[in-house]
């Protein structure tokens, strides 16, 4: 898509989708990344586990793109490159027995993120009509929110036993 202005709310949503499906596919990225970085076979199943909801949730993407004659093409996500490129700067840096710790506080910090895209989306696609794509969305939202909590919960464990 070449750039324009976003001028009606239906461009600002088919770009917002766009850019979602950019933020699940760099979320897959870092995640491999964030696996081979935890030292613990928990946070590593963990990630695992949350790598194929995100492949559910890309597929959900798509469909939604596909449900509205979108073409399912990705529009920059300059959040999750930040969220990720900080990881890998904090992981580089830091002494190994962090590695858990920043691993889980990365994945947090970008479903945060994912969970305030997809509530954006839902109210478009409500505000839109498009209760279908608003299903789709809200599955997302409810695996991200879920994800948030396993790590939230598993970085306390960490932090309070050591």
């Amino acid at each position: 898509m070449s750039q324009h202005t976003l001028d009606t709310p239906e461009a600002l949503f088919h770009y917002a989708l766009r850019s979602a499906l950019m933020m699940e596919q760099h979320s897959l990225e870092a995640l491999d990344d964030l696996h081979a970085a935890a030292r613990d076979q928990k946070i590593k199943k963990l990630f695992t586990h949350h790598a194929d909801e995100t492949r559910e949730q890309i597929d959900n993407l798509e469909r939604v793109l596909k449900d509205l004659g979108y073409e399912a093409t990705t529009a920059p996500s300059q959040a999750t490159t930040g969220i990720k490129t900080q990881a890998a700067s904090l992981l580089e840096k830091a002494d190994p027995k962090l590695h858990n710790q920043i691993a889980l506080m990365s994945a947090l910090g970008n479903e945060h993120f994912e969970i305030a895209s997809y509530t954006g989306l839902i109210m478009h696609a409500e505000a839109l009509g498009a209760a279908e794509s608003g299903k789709l969305l809200s599955a997302n939202l409810d695996q991200e929110v879920h994800t948030s909590e396993e790590l939230r919960t598993t970085l306390q464990e960490m932090l309070s036993s050591s």
